[in-house]
This record gives structure tokens, C-alpha cells and sequence, in this order.
């Protein structure tokens, strides 16, 4: 009997142990793949603030140097677009979808052709020339005509470009969306599983210790409550295994032995 009760409580000790490693396990891939989303998102972000303020340095740089004139810009329009770059650069070796920054990586080109021409026209020896005023790029006093009709255009599509890549992640979290609803079941399936296995074993024990163990003591009680009151003969009708039949059998004997000796 106690080696019964014993490898049925130390089976409800194996299945909760080894569930909970299991539930363990699982949480621990499920709140890595939430800290990798979140990374991602919080990097995506960082780096698209980055492009979209070193493009806004420049577009201010290059309106002070096409509509006002001021040549000081010029070294800071040429940092502005290698901030941009390395920016970028840096966005595609990390990206993991890299699609999505197709059009970014298209407009930035284009921005960098159109300024460097732009400051090439410029610094050119020709630049109050008769020539020049008859060029694609206009005077200082035509540069907001410039800017208005060939710039603008192109720095709205980069902005556009860059949130574009700000929100990209946003597609790619459906499937991981999926992936970590399935990491979540698997976690807690163990849980449920261990739960209805306990309470069969739970109900398996209750079974066996009421049958070979609560009721042979309840009626060898109920025999040695007769036999001391009433001297009714001991006599236990039971299936009674293991130490029940041997706490039976020696409470038969003495009983047995003090009818004999009162006689």
C-alpha cells in the first residue's frame, strides 16, 4: 500500500516537474521573439529618425544655399547627404525584409545626383557667365524656382520613402504574430495536459485508497467496536491486500486468543 500511494504522488510530482520545464522552455522562446520584435521595431524607428532628420538638415541647408546664395551651406549640404547614406547603409545590413527600402535607397540616389550637380553648377568659374544663365540651373535670384519645380518634389518622395520604411515593420508581424500565438500554446498545452492527467491520477488514488485502504480500517473498526462491546466474533469480509491484510490478520489472532483464554 505505501509503495502504491508512494509511486502515485511521486508520478504527480514527475508530470508537474516536467510540465512546468516544458511551460518554461516555451515562455522563454515566446519572450525572446517578443524582445526581437520589439528591438526591430525600436531599431526600425531609430534609424528612419535618423534618415528623416539628416534629410531635413539638408533641405534646409540647400535653401539657404540655392534661394539665398549662401555658399557657407555648401560643406554642410555634402556632411547632411553622407549622414543620409551611412544611415541607409546601415539600414540594409540589418534589415531583414529588404524590399522595402528599394524606393528609399532609389530616392537618396537621386537626391545626392541633384545635389552634387547642383553644387558642381555652382562652384563653377562660369557661374555669372552668359552661358550659365542660359543653363539648366538657374541664378541665385531663379533658385526658389529651382528648388519649387525640381528639389521639392524629390524631397517629398524621400520623406515619403522613409516612413514608408518607418512603418514596414508593421507587415512583417503577422506571421511572427502567428509564430509567437503558437509558441503560446505550446507553453500552456503541457499545463493542460498535466492538469487532466493529475486529476485522473488524483481520482485513480482516491479510488484505490477508499477501496484497499479507508474502508477494510472502517470495517475492522466497526468488527473491533462489536467485539469489545458485545463479544461478537471478529470477522472482517474485505479484499484486503498488503498491510490491510496483516493488520486483519493480527487483530483476528488477538481476538481469537483472548476468546480462547476467557474460556
Amino acid at each position: 500500500m505505501r509503495r502504491r500511494v508512494t509511486i502515485g504522488f511521486l508520478s504527480i510530482v514527475c508530470l508537474l516537474f516536467f510540465s512546468g520545464m516544458i511551460s518554461f522552455v516555451e515562455l522563454g522562446h515566446l519572450s525572446r521573439d517578443t524582445d526581437e520584435i520589439l528591438k526591430a521595431n525600436r531599431r526600425n524607428i531609430e534609424l528612419a529618425k535618423g534618415m528623416l532628420d539628416a534629410a531635413h538638415d539638408q533641405n534646409v541647408a540647400l535653401i539657404r544655399r540655392s534661394v539665398f546664395g549662401d555658399r557657407s551651406y555648401d560643406s554642410l549640404c555634402r556632411a547632411c547627404m553622407d549622414r543620409l547614406e551611412n544611415t541607409l547603409l546601415v539600414a540594409q545590413s540589418e534589415a531583414l525584409e529588404k524590399s522595402f527600402l528599394d524606393s528609399l535607397a532609389f530616392a537618396v540616389t537621386e537626391m545626392r545626383v541633384l545635389t552634387d550637380n547642383f553644387l558642381a553648377a555652382e562652384s563653377s568659374p562660369a557661374r555669372d557667365s552668359t552661358v550659365w544663365r542660359n543653363a539648366v540651373l538657374p541664378a541665385d535670384s531663379l533658385g526658389g524656382i529651382w528648388y519649387a519645380s525640381e528639389y521639392e518634389a524629390l524631397y517629398s518622395r524621400l520623406t515619403a520613402a522613409v516612413k514608408s520604411y518607418m512603418t514596414s515593420t508593421q507587415s512583417s508581424l503577422a506571421p511572427r504574430t502567428e509564430q509567437m500565438k503558437k509558441n503560446a500554446y505550446r507553453a500552456v498545452t503541457p499545463v493542460l495536459i498535466s492538469v487532466v492527467v493529475m486529476i485522473a491520477i488524483v481520482l485513480m488514488l482516491f479510488y484505490f485508497v477508499s477501496i484497499y485502504c479507508v474502508d477494510p480500517v472502517v470495517r475492522m473498526n466497526k468488527a473491533l467496536g462489536d467485539w469489545i462491546a458485545y463479544r461478537m466474533p471478529f470477522a472482517v469480509k474485505a479484499d484486503c491486500k498488503d498491510e490491510m491484510e496483516q493488520l486483519r490478520e493480527k487483530i483476528e489472532s488477538l481476538t481469537t486468543r483472548a476468546d480462547r483464554s476467557e474460556c
